[in-house]
């Protein structure tokens, strides 16, 4: 019995998700295509571990993006999908989480359908759903709330974004997640109790969101808008806002080692943890 359709063609594309690390978090056509393609560019987010699914000839190259390391820029990716993908190749640029959730890849599809390359998309798992999954972090509670925003702390070009309603946000998104938010989590919790956020709001961060060394920072946005230690948990890491955090002691199901849930209170010094598991 054939569950799906599978048909990765010569001289196409496929924008694959990965899921944001937990390799069992693959979806099946991402899994065959991986092991299907002539040529993998992949991220720098995405757990290497799923590059071993690829056949022993495909060529791997690495277009990864972390904040303020020098990196291949967007135009030249996009030049690279379409040129292997004339070479009557199977490219498959494949990415932590989801292509079109903060992942370049509505930019590299227009440039592909620009081109007349054929292309697909394989949806993934996005860390704002999987990484709340992971820590217990319900993204929606009838009791808590019945929205959820996105928003990314970076704009296309590194700058802090411009676009972010702040003050719409802090009335009516009941759950916020920040992607990208670990080297601006002073910035953003500053921004969200000027424009009128509780300040003792609670705050999650998720640090290696689904992977065996995830771990999880329980605050509030005012211990975490001024004097935050970054050092106190690694990137890349997700900043979750709203009552939904209160649940991740409960629930957190995935973790094993209760050292990797902590709770930052005002009234200790500055970054001290204690486990309240």
């Amino acid at each position: 019995m054939q569950l799906f359709n599978f048909n990765f063609n010569r001289g196409s594309v496929w924008l694959v998700g990965a899921g944001p690390g937990d390799p069992g978090l693959l979806t099946l056509l991402a899994y065959e295509s991986i092991k299907k393609a002539d040529v993998i560019f992949y991220d720098a987010l995405l757990n290497e571990q799923i590059l071993s699914l690829a056949k022993p000839n495909a060529q791997l190259i690495y277009v990864g993006k972390r904040g303020n390391k020098k990196s291949i820029n967007q135009l030249e990716i996009n030049k690279l999908l379409i040129n292997e993908a004339k070479k009557n190749k199977r490219v498959l640029r494949l990415k932590g989480g989801d292509p079109f959730i903060f992942g370049r890849g509505g930019e590299e599809a227009l440039s592909l359908k620009l081109s007349n390359i054929p292309f697909k998309i394989v949806p993934g798992t996005t860390a704002g759903i999987a990484g709340l999954a992971y820590a217990g972090i319900p993204a929606t509670h009838r009791d808590f709330n019945t929205s959820i925003t996105f928003i990314s702390a970076y704009g296309a070009g590194g700058e802090k974004p411009e676009t972010i309603d702040w003050t719409s946000f802090c009335k009516t998104s009941q759950l916020i997640v920040i992607y990208m938010g670990l080297e601006r989590i002073n910035w953003v919790c500053s921004e969200l109790i000027k424009r009128g956020r509780d300040k003792h709001e609670n705050i999650a961060i998720i640090s290696n969101a689904t992977k065996q060394n995830q771990k999880i920072l329980i605050s509030t946005l005012v211990n975490c808008s001024k004097n935050f230690d970054k050092n106190a948990i690694d990137s890349p890491a997700l900043l979750v806002i709203g009552k939904n955090v209160l649940l991740s002691p409960i629930l957190n199901w995935y973790s094993t080692n209760k050292r990797n849930i902590s709770f930052l209170k005002q009234n200790k010094k500055i970054n001290e943890q204690y486990n309240i598991v």
